[in-house]
Protein backbone atom coordinates (compact mmCIF):
# COMPACT_ATOMS: atom_id res chain seq x y z
CA UNK A 1 0.00 0.00 0.00
CA UNK A 2 1.10 3.42 -0.90
CA UNK A 3 2.34 6.37 1.61
CA UNK A 4 0.19 8.40 -0.20
CA UNK A 5 -2.79 6.48 -0.74
CA UNK A 6 -3.55 6.14 2.62
CA UNK A 7 -4.37 9.28 4.64
CA UNK A 8 -2.32 9.32 7.91
CA UNK A 9 -3.82 10.37 11.44
CA UNK A 10 -1.28 13.31 12.69
CA UNK A 11 -1.47 14.63 16.40
CA UNK A 12 0.30 16.84 18.64
CA UNK A 13 2.83 15.74 19.37
CA UNK A 14 22.37 0.18 46.25
CA UNK A 15 23.92 -0.26 45.94
CA UNK A 16 27.32 0.89 43.46
CA UNK A 17 29.32 -1.65 41.31
CA UNK A 18 32.53 -2.18 42.11
CA UNK A 19 32.99 -5.60 40.52
CA UNK A 20 36.99 -6.17 40.39
CA UNK A 21 38.58 -6.90 36.97
CA UNK A 22 38.96 -10.67 36.33
CA UNK A 23 36.77 -14.13 36.77
CA UNK A 24 33.53 -13.93 38.58
CA UNK A 25 33.00 -16.82 40.54
CA UNK A 26 29.54 -16.64 39.78
CA UNK A 27 29.05 -18.85 37.12
CA UNK A 28 26.16 -17.39 35.92
CA UNK A 29 28.47 -14.20 35.05
CA UNK A 30 30.92 -16.22 33.09
CA UNK A 31 34.58 -15.60 32.89
CA UNK A 32 35.90 -11.99 32.02
CA UNK A 33 36.62 -11.83 28.49
CA UNK A 34 34.84 -12.85 25.02
CA UNK A 35 32.79 -14.76 26.87
CA UNK A 36 30.90 -11.96 28.83
CA UNK A 37 27.26 -11.46 27.20
CA UNK A 38 26.32 -9.42 24.74
CA UNK A 39 23.69 -7.08 25.40
CA UNK A 40 20.72 -5.75 23.23
CA UNK A 41 18.40 -3.41 25.04
CA UNK A 42 14.89 -2.11 23.28
CA UNK A 43 13.54 0.77 25.06
CA UNK A 44 10.19 1.78 24.07
CA UNK A 45 9.13 5.45 23.63
CA UNK A 46 5.73 6.14 25.42
CA UNK A 47 4.83 2.39 25.69
CA UNK A 48 2.02 1.61 28.38
CA UNK A 49 2.09 -1.17 30.86
CA UNK A 50 -1.48 -2.46 28.58
CA UNK A 51 -0.05 -1.49 25.05
CA UNK A 52 0.72 -5.37 24.56
CA UNK A 53 -0.93 -8.48 23.70
CA UNK A 54 -3.04 -9.69 26.78
CA UNK A 55 -0.42 -12.33 26.44
CA UNK A 56 2.35 -10.13 27.71
CA UNK A 57 0.26 -8.69 30.74
CA UNK A 58 1.44 -9.47 34.33
CA UNK A 59 -2.18 -8.00 35.64
CA UNK A 60 -5.60 -8.84 35.75
CA UNK A 61 -7.32 -9.21 32.02
CA UNK A 62 -9.60 -6.47 31.06
CA UNK A 63 -10.33 -5.42 26.76
CA UNK A 64 -8.93 -1.45 27.14
CA UNK A 65 -6.03 -2.60 25.19
CA UNK A 66 -7.20 -5.41 23.74
CA UNK A 67 -6.38 -4.44 19.72
CA UNK A 68 -2.91 -4.16 20.29
CA UNK A 69 -0.54 -7.08 18.50
CA UNK A 70 2.93 -7.73 19.82
CA UNK A 71 3.74 -11.54 18.90
CA UNK A 72 7.38 -11.17 18.56
CA UNK A 73 6.89 -9.55 22.47
CA UNK A 74 5.23 -12.75 23.21
CA UNK A 75 8.22 -15.09 22.42
CA UNK A 76 10.11 -12.74 24.46
CA UNK A 77 8.09 -13.56 27.41
CA UNK A 78 8.17 -17.59 26.96
CA UNK A 79 11.88 -17.50 26.53
CA UNK A 80 12.45 -14.91 29.01
CA UNK A 81 11.30 -13.28 32.75
CA UNK A 82 8.69 -10.60 32.74
CA UNK A 83 8.79 -8.42 35.72
CA UNK A 84 5.03 -7.80 37.34
CA UNK A 85 6.40 -4.53 38.62
CA UNK A 86 8.44 -2.92 36.63
CA UNK A 87 8.54 0.72 36.70
CA UNK A 88 10.09 3.36 34.85
CA UNK A 89 12.34 6.56 37.14
CA UNK A 90 10.11 9.01 35.81
CA UNK A 91 7.08 9.43 34.16
CA UNK A 92 8.37 11.57 31.41
CA UNK A 93 11.78 10.46 28.89
CA UNK A 94 14.71 11.82 29.73
CA UNK A 95 15.10 10.98 33.48
CA UNK A 96 14.36 7.58 32.64
CA UNK A 97 16.64 7.29 29.76
CA UNK A 98 19.22 9.14 32.05
CA UNK A 99 18.47 7.38 34.84
CA UNK A 100 19.27 3.78 32.72
CA UNK A 101 22.52 5.29 31.60
CA UNK A 102 23.84 6.39 34.94
CA UNK A 103 22.25 3.94 37.86
CA UNK A 104 20.96 7.22 39.79
CA UNK A 105 17.42 7.97 40.30
CA UNK A 106 15.93 11.68 38.47
CA UNK A 107 16.08 13.00 42.72
CA UNK A 108 19.70 12.12 42.89
CA UNK A 109 21.31 12.93 39.61
CA UNK A 110 19.10 16.40 39.24
CA UNK A 111 18.11 15.39 35.57
CA UNK A 112 13.84 15.36 36.49
CA UNK A 113 12.51 16.62 33.45
CA UNK A 114 13.32 16.38 29.70
CA UNK A 115 15.47 18.44 27.92
CA UNK A 116 15.99 19.52 24.15
CA UNK A 117 17.61 22.93 23.60
CA UNK A 118 20.67 24.12 25.56
CA UNK A 119 19.94 26.02 28.76
CA UNK A 120 16.77 25.38 28.27
CA UNK A 121 14.09 24.88 30.88
CA UNK A 122 11.10 23.41 29.41
CA UNK A 123 9.14 23.53 32.68
CA UNK A 124 5.52 24.24 31.70
CA UNK A 125 3.89 26.89 33.82
CA UNK A 126 2.37 26.08 36.83
CA UNK A 127 -0.23 28.84 38.55
CA UNK A 128 1.49 28.06 42.69
CA UNK A 129 5.23 26.47 41.95
CA UNK A 130 7.86 27.24 40.01
CA UNK A 131 10.67 24.56 38.94
CA UNK A 132 14.08 24.23 41.03
CA UNK A 133 17.49 24.43 39.66
CA UNK A 134 17.85 20.99 37.90
CA UNK A 135 20.33 19.58 34.76
CA UNK A 136 18.79 21.36 32.61
CA UNK A 137 21.40 19.73 29.97
CA UNK A 138 21.12 16.42 31.07
CA UNK A 139 24.45 14.39 30.39
CA UNK A 140 27.45 15.67 28.81
CA UNK A 141 30.62 14.73 28.14
CA UNK A 142 32.53 13.40 31.10
CA UNK A 143 29.32 11.96 33.06
CA UNK A 144 29.64 8.98 33.64
CA UNK A 145 27.62 6.55 31.58
CA UNK A 146 26.55 2.58 31.16
CA UNK A 147 27.84 3.20 27.89
CA UNK A 148 31.19 4.69 28.65
CA UNK A 149 31.69 1.65 30.89
CA UNK A 150 31.14 -0.87 28.54
CA UNK A 151 33.34 0.75 26.18
CA UNK A 152 35.96 0.99 28.63
CA UNK A 153 36.09 -2.81 29.66
CA UNK A 154 35.90 -3.59 25.78
CA UNK A 155 32.38 -3.51 24.30
CA UNK A 156 31.39 -2.32 20.90
CA UNK A 157 29.09 0.30 22.09
CA UNK A 158 26.03 0.80 19.34
CA UNK A 159 23.50 3.35 19.58
CA UNK A 160 20.12 3.39 17.12
CA UNK A 161 17.00 5.62 17.52
CA UNK A 162 15.89 8.18 20.10
CA UNK A 163 18.62 9.25 22.65
CA UNK A 164 17.37 12.22 24.57
CA UNK A 165 20.19 11.78 27.36
CA UNK A 166 21.47 15.77 26.76
CA UNK A 167 21.32 18.84 25.26
CA UNK A 168 24.24 20.52 22.85
CA UNK A 169 27.00 18.03 22.98
CA UNK A 170 25.59 15.79 25.27
CA UNK A 171 22.89 14.96 22.26
CA UNK A 172 25.49 13.31 19.90
CA UNK A 173 25.39 9.44 21.75
CA UNK A 174 29.17 9.33 20.63
CA UNK A 175 30.05 11.71 23.21
CA UNK A 176 28.64 9.86 26.01
CA UNK A 177 30.48 6.67 25.80
CA UNK A 178 29.06 4.99 22.40
CA UNK A 179 31.00 4.25 19.44
CA UNK A 180 28.32 4.04 17.04
CA UNK A 181 24.92 6.61 16.87
CA UNK A 182 22.27 6.45 14.43
CA UNK A 183 19.62 8.93 14.50
CA UNK A 184 20.00 9.82 18.23
CA UNK A 185 20.15 13.28 19.14
CA UNK A 186 19.01 15.81 21.68
CA UNK A 187 15.47 15.69 20.81
CA UNK A 188 12.89 13.22 21.95
CA UNK A 189 10.39 13.12 19.00
CA UNK A 190 10.49 12.58 14.89
CA UNK A 191 9.44 15.84 12.81
CA UNK A 192 7.50 12.66 10.64
CA UNK A 193 7.84 8.96 10.88
CA UNK A 194 7.52 9.05 6.92
CA UNK A 195 10.74 8.67 4.64
CA UNK A 196 9.10 10.68 2.14
CA UNK A 197 8.73 13.74 4.39
CA UNK A 198 12.26 12.71 5.27
CA UNK A 199 11.75 12.40 8.68
CA UNK A 200 11.33 16.02 9.04
CA UNK A 201 7.85 18.27 10.11
CA UNK A 202 8.89 20.44 7.47
CA UNK A 203 8.26 17.52 4.73
CA UNK A 204 5.00 16.57 6.40
CA UNK A 205 3.63 20.36 6.09
CA UNK A 206 4.94 20.72 2.66
CA UNK A 207 3.09 17.09 1.52
CA UNK A 208 -0.09 18.39 3.00
CA UNK A 209 -0.10 22.19 1.66
CA UNK A 210 1.17 23.92 4.16
CA UNK A 211 3.43 26.37 4.98
CA UNK A 212 6.82 24.02 6.09
CA UNK A 213 10.05 25.52 7.78
CA UNK A 214 9.77 23.45 10.76
CA UNK A 215 13.17 21.86 11.01
CA UNK A 216 13.77 21.45 14.77
CA UNK A 217 12.65 17.60 15.30
CA UNK A 218 14.52 16.21 12.07
CA UNK A 219 15.73 12.75 12.42
CA UNK A 220 19.54 12.71 11.70
CA UNK A 221 21.25 10.41 9.65
CA UNK A 222 18.78 8.31 7.54
CA UNK A 223 18.93 10.46 4.50
CA UNK A 224 19.50 7.39 2.70
CA UNK A 225 15.60 6.86 3.16
CA UNK A 226 14.88 9.80 2.32
CA UNK A 227 11.88 10.58 -0.47
CA UNK A 228 11.02 6.76 -0.17
CA UNK A 229 8.38 4.75 1.01
CA UNK A 230 9.34 3.60 4.42
CA UNK A 231 8.57 4.17 8.17
CA UNK A 232 10.94 5.31 10.61
CA UNK A 233 10.89 2.14 12.76
CA UNK A 234 11.52 0.09 9.73
CA UNK A 235 14.20 2.05 8.77
CA UNK A 236 15.98 1.68 12.02
CA UNK A 237 15.34 -2.02 12.07
CA UNK A 238 17.02 -2.33 8.89
CA UNK A 239 20.18 -0.10 10.45
CA UNK A 240 19.68 -2.45 13.53
CA UNK A 241 20.11 -5.70 11.72
CA UNK A 242 23.43 -4.25 9.85
CA UNK A 243 24.81 -3.12 12.97
CA UNK A 244 24.37 -6.63 14.49
CA UNK A 245 25.84 -8.49 12.01
CA UNK A 246 28.90 -5.94 11.74
CA UNK A 247 29.52 -6.42 15.80
CA UNK A 248 28.89 -10.48 15.36
CA UNK A 249 31.82 -10.38 13.16
CA UNK A 250 33.65 -7.95 15.02
CA UNK A 251 34.21 -11.25 17.34
CA UNK A 252 34.23 -8.69 20.53
CA UNK A 253 31.09 -8.37 23.09
CA UNK A 254 28.42 -5.72 21.76
CA UNK A 255 26.28 -3.34 23.48
CA UNK A 256 23.04 -2.29 21.38
CA UNK A 257 20.90 0.08 22.68
CA UNK A 258 17.62 0.05 20.00
CA UNK A 259 15.10 2.62 20.89
CA UNK A 260 12.83 3.63 18.43
CA UNK A 261 10.91 6.93 18.17
CA UNK A 262 7.66 4.82 18.44
CA UNK A 263 5.39 5.44 20.20
CA UNK A 264 5.82 8.84 20.47
CA UNK A 265 3.85 11.47 18.89
CA UNK A 266 2.99 12.73 15.99
CA UNK A 267 0.31 9.43 15.98
CA UNK A 268 0.75 8.59 12.12
CA UNK A 269 -0.28 5.62 10.21
CA UNK A 270 2.28 2.81 9.28
CA UNK A 271 1.00 1.40 6.28
CA UNK A 272 2.40 -1.76 6.22
CA UNK A 273 0.83 -2.91 9.31
CA UNK A 274 -2.39 -0.86 8.84
CA UNK A 275 -4.39 -4.15 7.52
CA UNK A 276 -4.00 -5.87 10.89
CA UNK A 277 -6.19 -3.50 12.49
CA UNK A 278 -9.34 -3.29 10.38
CA UNK A 279 -12.01 -2.54 13.21
CA UNK A 280 -9.20 0.69 14.11
CA UNK A 281 -9.68 4.03 12.44
CA UNK A 282 -8.26 7.54 13.31
CA UNK A 283 -5.06 8.17 15.97
CA UNK A 284 -6.19 4.43 17.67
CA UNK A 285 -5.63 3.04 14.30
CA UNK A 286 -2.12 5.01 14.14
CA UNK A 287 -0.97 4.09 17.80
CA UNK A 288 -1.75 0.23 17.31
CA UNK A 289 0.16 0.05 14.13
CA UNK A 290 2.88 2.06 16.00
CA UNK A 291 3.41 -0.67 18.77
CA UNK A 292 3.16 -2.93 15.97
CA UNK A 293 6.19 -1.55 14.44
CA UNK A 294 8.05 -1.79 17.17
CA UNK A 295 7.00 -5.41 17.42
CA UNK A 296 8.28 -6.13 13.85
CA UNK A 297 11.76 -4.86 14.89
CA UNK A 298 11.94 -6.66 18.13
CA UNK A 299 11.26 -9.43 15.74
CA UNK A 300 13.63 -8.16 13.44
CA UNK A 301 16.60 -8.35 16.13
CA UNK A 302 16.19 -11.36 17.53
CA UNK A 303 15.81 -13.05 14.12
CA UNK A 304 19.30 -11.74 13.29
CA UNK A 305 20.94 -12.81 16.52
CA UNK A 306 19.54 -16.02 15.77
CA UNK A 307 20.94 -16.06 12.19
CA UNK A 308 24.15 -15.05 13.71
CA UNK A 309 24.36 -17.64 16.59
CA UNK A 310 24.61 -15.25 18.98
CA UNK A 311 21.70 -16.14 21.13
CA UNK A 312 23.11 -18.25 23.67
CA UNK A 313 25.25 -15.34 24.51
CA UNK A 314 23.50 -12.06 24.37
CA UNK A 315 20.88 -10.49 27.09
CA UNK A 316 17.72 -9.16 25.31
CA UNK A 317 16.25 -6.34 27.89
CA UNK A 318 12.79 -4.97 26.65
CA UNK A 319 11.00 -1.73 28.85
CA UNK A 320 9.29 1.03 28.18
CA UNK A 321 10.70 4.88 29.26
CA UNK A 322 7.52 5.50 30.92
CA UNK A 323 3.94 5.57 31.03
CA UNK A 324 1.75 5.51 27.81
CA UNK A 325 0.07 8.62 26.72
CA UNK A 326 -3.22 9.05 27.25
CA UNK A 327 -3.71 12.91 28.90
CA UNK A 328 -4.26 14.45 25.00
CA UNK A 329 -3.87 13.11 21.32
CA UNK A 330 -5.79 9.66 21.62
CA UNK A 331 -8.71 8.17 21.21
CA UNK A 332 -11.27 7.97 23.39
CA UNK A 333 -12.17 9.27 26.40
CA UNK A 334 -8.50 10.76 27.98
CA UNK A 335 -6.67 9.03 31.00
CA UNK A 336 -8.36 5.62 30.43
CA UNK A 337 -5.44 3.95 27.97
CA UNK A 338 -3.43 2.65 30.56
CA UNK A 339 -6.64 0.99 33.09
CA UNK A 340 -6.81 -0.54 35.48
CA UNK A 341 -3.84 1.79 35.63
CA UNK A 342 -5.36 5.40 36.52
CA UNK A 343 -3.56 8.33 34.18
CA UNK A 344 -0.44 8.12 32.28
CA UNK A 345 2.59 9.79 30.79
CA UNK A 346 3.35 12.83 33.03
CA UNK A 347 1.21 11.44 36.10
CA UNK A 348 2.62 10.39 39.29
CA UNK A 349 0.15 7.53 39.35
CA UNK A 350 0.76 4.27 38.24
CA UNK A 351 -0.15 4.66 34.83
CA UNK A 352 2.77 7.32 34.53
CA UNK A 353 5.58 5.16 35.44
CA UNK A 354 4.27 1.62 35.93
CA UNK A 355 5.70 -0.51 32.11
CA UNK A 356 6.44 -3.45 30.80
CA UNK A 357 9.41 -5.23 31.31
CA UNK A 358 11.09 -8.34 30.31
CA UNK A 359 14.33 -9.65 29.88
CA UNK A 360 15.66 -13.25 28.46
CA UNK A 361 19.51 -13.77 29.80
CA UNK A 362 20.84 -17.66 28.41
CA UNK A 363 21.45 -19.72 31.56
CA UNK A 364 20.09 -16.69 34.06
CA UNK A 365 16.17 -16.44 33.48
CA UNK A 366 13.78 -18.75 33.65
CA UNK A 367 11.22 -19.04 30.09
CA UNK A 368 7.86 -17.75 30.91
CA UNK A 369 8.87 -16.95 34.26
CA UNK A 370 7.17 -13.76 36.65
CA UNK A 371 9.15 -11.77 39.10
CA UNK A 372 7.22 -10.41 41.65
CA UNK A 373 8.21 -7.18 43.21
CA UNK A 374 9.13 -3.40 42.00
CA UNK A 375 12.03 -3.39 40.11
CA UNK A 376 12.97 -0.08 38.34
CA UNK A 377 14.85 1.52 35.12
CA UNK A 378 18.36 2.42 36.89
CA UNK A 379 18.13 -1.43 38.42
CA UNK A 380 19.58 -2.54 35.13
CA UNK A 381 22.76 -0.16 34.95
CA UNK A 382 24.19 -1.84 37.90
CA UNK A 383 22.47 -5.14 36.54
CA UNK A 384 24.26 -5.40 33.05
CA UNK A 385 27.76 -3.80 34.28
CA UNK A 386 27.63 -6.78 36.48
CA UNK A 387 26.67 -9.16 33.38
CA UNK A 388 29.77 -7.38 31.90
CA UNK A 389 32.35 -6.96 34.34
CA UNK A 390 32.53 -3.65 33.72
CA UNK A 391 34.13 -1.49 36.80
CA UNK A 392 32.36 1.58 37.71
CA UNK A 393 34.63 4.39 38.17
CA UNK A 394 34.88 6.21 41.65
CA UNK A 395 33.27 8.12 43.16
CA UNK A 396 30.50 7.71 41.02
CA UNK A 397 29.82 3.86 42.34
CA UNK A 398 29.18 5.86 45.52
CA UNK A 399 25.89 7.93 44.09
CA UNK A 400 24.44 4.28 42.24
CA UNK A 401 21.27 3.42 43.56
CA UNK A 402 20.22 0.63 40.85
CA UNK A 403 20.33 -2.59 42.46
CA UNK A 404 21.87 -6.19 40.81
CA UNK A 405 18.74 -8.22 39.74
CA UNK A 406 20.54 -11.40 38.64
CA UNK A 407 19.89 -13.36 42.10
CA UNK A 408 16.16 -12.46 41.77
CA UNK A 409 16.21 -13.61 37.62
CA UNK A 410 17.76 -17.21 38.21
CA UNK A 411 14.81 -17.20 40.87
CA UNK A 412 17.20 -17.57 44.05
CA UNK A 413 16.12 -14.48 46.20
CA UNK A 414 13.15 -12.09 45.95
CA UNK A 415 13.60 -8.55 44.76
CA UNK A 416 14.78 -6.98 48.27
CA UNK A 417 12.84 -4.66 49.81
CA UNK A 418 13.81 -1.14 49.19
CA UNK A 419 12.46 2.39 48.92
CA UNK A 420 12.59 3.66 45.66
CA UNK A 421 11.83 7.43 44.82
CA UNK A 422 10.50 8.88 42.12
CA UNK A 423 10.69 12.70 41.82
CA UNK A 424 9.10 15.50 39.35
CA UNK A 425 9.07 18.63 40.84
CA UNK A 426 7.95 20.47 37.21
CA UNK A 427 4.48 20.42 35.78
CA UNK A 428 4.24 18.88 32.63
CA UNK A 429 1.20 20.97 31.53
CA UNK A 430 -0.99 18.80 30.08
CA UNK A 431 -3.86 19.05 32.68
CA UNK A 432 -5.10 15.19 34.08
CA UNK A 433 -4.82 13.05 37.24
CA UNK A 434 -1.43 13.18 39.26
CA UNK A 435 -0.25 15.42 36.46
CA UNK A 436 1.41 18.04 38.68
CA UNK A 437 4.75 18.19 40.46
CA UNK A 438 5.54 15.61 42.91
CA UNK A 439 7.41 13.25 45.16
CA UNK A 440 6.51 9.86 45.75
CA UNK A 441 8.11 6.62 47.23
CA UNK A 442 7.48 2.68 46.45
CA UNK A 443 8.72 0.67 49.51
CA UNK A 444 6.73 -2.38 49.98
CA UNK A 445 3.16 -2.57 49.22
CA UNK A 446 2.41 0.69 49.86
CA UNK A 447 2.96 3.82 47.88
CA UNK A 448 3.06 7.37 48.61
CA UNK A 449 2.68 10.77 46.95
CA UNK A 450 3.47 13.95 47.75
CA UNK A 451 2.12 16.46 45.56
CA UNK A 452 4.16 19.57 45.92
CA UNK A 453 1.23 22.07 45.96
CA UNK A 454 -2.61 22.92 44.16
CA UNK A 455 -5.46 20.26 45.67
CA UNK A 456 -7.87 23.35 45.12
CA UNK A 457 -9.11 24.16 41.78
CA UNK A 458 -12.31 26.64 41.31
CA UNK A 459 -14.56 25.18 39.11
CA UNK A 460 -15.33 29.19 37.40
CA UNK A 461 -11.55 30.07 37.06
CA UNK A 462 -9.73 26.89 36.88
CA UNK A 463 -7.08 28.51 39.32
CA UNK A 464 -5.37 26.28 42.20
CA UNK A 465 -5.13 26.94 45.41
CA UNK A 466 -3.80 24.98 48.65
CA UNK A 467 -0.37 23.59 50.30
CA UNK A 468 0.96 20.12 49.69
CA UNK A 469 -0.89 17.32 50.22
CA UNK A 470 -0.21 13.23 50.10
CA UNK A 471 -2.42 10.45 49.11
CA UNK A 472 -1.07 6.84 50.14
CA UNK A 473 -2.31 3.41 48.25
CA UNK A 474 -1.51 0.02 49.12
CA UNK A 475 -1.04 -0.72 45.30
CA UNK A 476 -0.31 -4.34 45.56
CA UNK A 477 -4.31 -4.94 45.70
CA UNK A 478 -4.95 -1.47 44.49
CA UNK A 479 -3.44 -0.90 41.17
CA UNK A 480 -5.91 1.52 39.92
CA UNK A 481 -5.35 3.54 43.34
CA UNK A 482 -8.74 4.03 44.10
CA UNK A 483 -8.67 4.00 47.67
CA UNK A 484 -6.46 6.81 49.39
CA UNK A 485 -5.28 5.41 53.29
CA UNK A 486 -3.75 8.52 53.94
CA UNK A 487 -6.45 9.64 57.01
CA UNK A 488 -7.36 5.97 57.87
CA UNK A 489 -3.53 5.00 58.25
CA UNK A 490 -1.62 7.53 60.18
CA UNK A 491 1.27 5.80 61.50
CA UNK A 492 2.13 4.45 57.85
CA UNK A 493 1.72 7.62 56.07
CA UNK A 494 3.91 9.20 58.86
CA UNK A 495 6.37 6.59 58.68
CA UNK A 496 6.50 6.91 54.68
CA UNK A 497 6.91 10.41 54.74
CA UNK A 498 9.75 10.40 57.01
CA UNK A 499 11.03 7.45 54.56
CA UNK A 500 11.09 9.64 51.45
CA UNK A 501 12.17 12.95 53.38
CA UNK A 502 15.40 10.89 54.35
CA UNK A 503 15.66 9.88 50.73
CA UNK A 504 14.94 12.97 49.14
CA UNK A 505 17.49 14.61 51.80
CA UNK A 506 20.52 12.11 50.99
CA UNK A 507 19.67 12.67 47.25
CA UNK A 508 19.81 16.65 47.61
CA UNK A 509 17.04 16.57 45.26
CA UNK A 510 15.48 19.78 44.27
CA UNK A 511 12.24 20.48 45.96
CA UNK A 512 9.76 22.73 43.70
CA UNK A 513 10.09 26.84 44.33
CA UNK A 514 6.48 28.16 46.38
CA UNK A 515 5.95 31.53 43.56
CA UNK A 516 4.47 33.44 46.10
CA UNK A 517 7.77 33.08 49.03
CA UNK A 518 10.55 31.84 46.60
CA UNK A 519 11.00 29.18 49.14
CA UNK A 520 10.82 25.58 48.16
CA UNK A 521 8.26 23.13 49.22
CA UNK A 522 9.01 21.55 52.88
CA UNK A 523 10.34 17.74 53.09
CA UNK A 524 7.01 15.94 53.33
CA UNK A 525 8.04 15.71 56.81
CA UNK A 526 7.63 19.05 57.71
CA UNK A 527 4.45 19.47 55.30
CA UNK A 528 2.97 16.18 57.62
CA UNK A 529 3.09 17.88 60.76
CA UNK A 530 0.78 20.61 60.26
CA UNK A 531 -1.66 18.09 58.82
CA UNK A 532 -1.18 15.74 61.90
CA UNK A 533 -1.99 18.29 64.34
CA UNK A 534 -5.02 19.57 62.36
CA UNK A 535 -6.23 16.65 62.53
CA UNK A 536 -6.06 15.44 66.27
Amino acid sequence: MSFLALSCVVLPFAIGVTQAEGASEDPARGPAGPQRPNIVVVMVDDLGWRDTSPAVWTGPAGDSAAHFQTPFLERLAREGTRFSEGYASAPVCTPSRTSFMTGMSPARSGITYWTKEVDRDTSAGHPLLAAPKWRVNALQPGDVTLAGILSSAGYRTIHLGKAHFGTGVGGDPTKLGFDVNVAGWAGGGPGSYYGIDDFSADGRARRAGRKGGNRSWDVPDLSAYHGKEIFLTDALAIEAERELRAAAAAERPFFLHFAPYAVHAPLMVNPRVADRFPGLEGPELAYATLVASADDALGRLLGTIDEVGLADNTIVLYMGDNGGLSAHGRGGPKHTHNLPLRSGKGSAYEGGIRVPMIVRWPGVSKAGAVVAGPVVTHDWFTTLAEAAQAPVPAPHATRVEGLDLLPAIAGREPVPERPIVFHQPHYWGVAGPGIEPFSALRFGDHKLIYFHSGANVDPETGKRSGGPRFELYRVQDDLGETRDLASSKPLRLAAMAEMLSVELEAARAGMSIVKATGEPVDLPRASLRPLAAKNR
